[in-house]
């Protein structure tokens, strides 16, 4: 019967140290007889406090105090005598503080899920009320989002390794005891598990059981590869059907679409052209398992926000009015003051943000586009025709031609554009890594339109591909390209208002990234930034091309 299904133990094999380590580690440390913590620990069997806290019968804290309270008994029982600075309560806090994921097995179970499997966390768990409760919440807050289920032993009443609580495992997971696999780092845990019919593996060391979990899973290929060689990982990415979807309203009859997940400081992001919150979907996990509040905008004109047909509601002007004057909606309790990350148009905005609303800016950060302030000296229609790179934006200019041409097959308009610079098939001579290699290499816009000479089929593109490709064109197809293009038909009312902050510098925390093969917002462009931005930090990524949150 083929697997379909994998259980993996918390401490001792996704999170270290392990509970037999950490006793053993702390009895060293204080200098304590072997076994002593341990003997403190389970006394009682069943009704030991391990026990109870594992059925959640008592608390961590009550825990603590009853395992204070056994220490000094059993010391006096043994005539020995504890340490002035031992303290079983500062000890396990310590342990949680310093403890670790397991990266590789963390990642296999990802993989795994990717390709079919149902992943499941079987923990023996206690109830945390310890003042270090919020990595507790922390650390569940991540697994749950990158498994099928976690089972704490603590809400199901029954530890391992009584069979109860696989029982309900295999119930929950709906699986037969013969196509799950269970990696434990106690054999004892295993034992049952195996009688059932389950196949196992003994975690003691972490390359051991990847080996053993590629072999039982009949995955040894995509294990290899993935997780026991060098190349980089692809990061969990968020399910647009498990997210939190709100919407702001702007007006009567328009409004601000936006997805949210995870708890604490809040961090906006700003998508660009032509992309959708879902260009964020590697960073919003990430963000949210780091303690932040992540809040992805579809940005005015994109699929569910609306798309006005006045060109002017485009202006960055109008944006960033919109932007400060609604972050209040986007809570109850409203948000006074975020963090700004955007890419592409979504970069402009954040800057513009920062220069004109900086009471709103916690800190900045951009991909790709950076700042500059406007120059009074050149009209600014006149100065990008001067520049061959930025002969597209001229393309899109007389409303209703380039709509026609990107609207006609929206799939492959977006697998012309959204290409990665690494590793992609190439469609020809004039596209090696998507719209802004193509204008890089100051190739005009051919006769006919931007997408003149592909292929009518291209092949799929290796950063936008499959169920995340197709939520693209769906929103492609509610939306229409004219919104997300009139944000580029705004370039003298956008010069004008930022010659009104011509003679102002940004004075947020602030971070420029730079691609070093996005031949438009190249990295030369971000030359001198320090002078208008005092707290500006940097970092450069030199594989990676435009779509830098996709590709890197």
């Amino acid at each position: 019967m083929a697997r379909r299904a994998v259980l993996f133990d918390l401490g001792g094999v996704l999170f270290g140290p392990g509970l037999q380590h950490f006793l053993g580690s702390c009895e060293q440390d204080f200098a304590l007889p072997r076994n002593f913590l341990r003997d403190v620990l389970f006394a009682g069997g069943s009704n030991s406090p391990y026990a109870r806290a594992m059925k959640g019968q008592i608390t961590l804290s009550q825990l603590f105090v009853e395992l204070e309270q056994g220490c000094q008994q059993h010391a006096s029982t043994l005539n020995i005598s504890l340490p002035p600075t031992f303290s079983v309560t500062r000890a396990f806090e310590e342990m949680a503080a310093k403890g670790t994921l397991n990266a590789p097995l963390l990642q296999a179970a990802r993989v795994l899920r990717r390709n079919g499997f149902k992943t499941c966390v079987l923990t023996n768990n206690w109830v945390d009320d310890s003042s270090g409760r919020l990595s507790t919440a922390t650390l569940m807050n991540l697994l749950h989002r990158h498994f099928d289920l976690v089972l704490e032993s603590c809400r199901l009443g029954a530890q391992k390794p009584e069979p109860t609580i696989y029982t309900r495992a295999l119930e929950m997971l709906q699986a037969k005891p013969q196509e799950v696999i269970f990696l434990d780092d106690i054999g004892q845990n295993l034992k049952p598990a195996q009688e059932m019919g389950m196949a196992t593996i003994l975690v003691r060391d972490t390359k051991a059981a990847l080996k053993e979990l590629e072999e039982l899973s009949a995955h040894p290929v995509l294990l290899t590869l993935q997780l026991l060689t060098q190349e980089e990982p692809t990061p969990t990415a968020c399910d647009p059907s498990n997210v939190t979807h709100g919407y702001v309203p702007i007006r009567p009859g328009v409004q601000l679409h936006f997805v949210e997940v995870g708890q604490g400081p809040v961090v906006c992001l700003c998508h660009g052209f032509p992309e959708s919150w879902l260009s964020w979907r590697y960073q919003i996990p990430a963000l949210a398992d780091a303690g932040f509040r992540v809040i992805a905008l579809e940005m005015k004109g994109y699929g569910e926000s609306t798309a006005p047909p006045d060109i002017r509601e485009y202006s960055q002007e109008q944006i960033c009015k919109v932007r400060s004057y609604r972050l209040t909606e986007l809570s109850p309790q409203g948000i006074p003051q975020t963090v700004l990350i955007g890419h592409d148009w979504g970069g402009a905005v954040v800057w513009n943000m920062a220069l004109f609303y900086p009471e709103r800016v916690r800190a900045v950060a951009s991909l790709n586009t950076p700042y500059r302030p406007a120059d009074p000296s050149v009209d600014v229609v006149e100065k990008l025709k001067s520049i061959p790179n930025f002969n597209y934006q001229f393309y899109f200019q007389e409303p209703g031609v380039a709509e026609a041409e990107l609207e006609k097959d929206i799939g492959r308009t977006l697998k012309v554009l959204i290409r990665s610079t690494r590793q992609e098939v190439r469609l020809g001579l004039r596209w090696e890594g998507g719209l802004h290699t193509l204008v890089g290499n100051t190739v005009p816009v051919l006769a006919g339109g931007l997408l003149v000479g592909f292929p009518e089929t291209p092949p799929a593109s290796q950063i936008l591909h499959g169920p995340e490709l197709q939520y693209y064109i769906q929103r492609f197809e509610k939306s229409g390209f004219s919104g997300p293009l009139n944000w580029y038909r705004n370039m003298r009312p956008n010069w004008h208002w930022a010659l009104s902050a011509k003679d102002r510098k940004i004075m947020v925390p602030a971070l420029m990234v730079t691609a070093g093969k996005d031949m438009v917002l190249h990295p030369a462009l971000s030359k001198g930034m320090e002078e208008w931005i005092p707290q500006l930090s940097r970092e450069h990524i030199e594989e990676c091309g435009h779509w830098t949150q996709m590709e890197r």
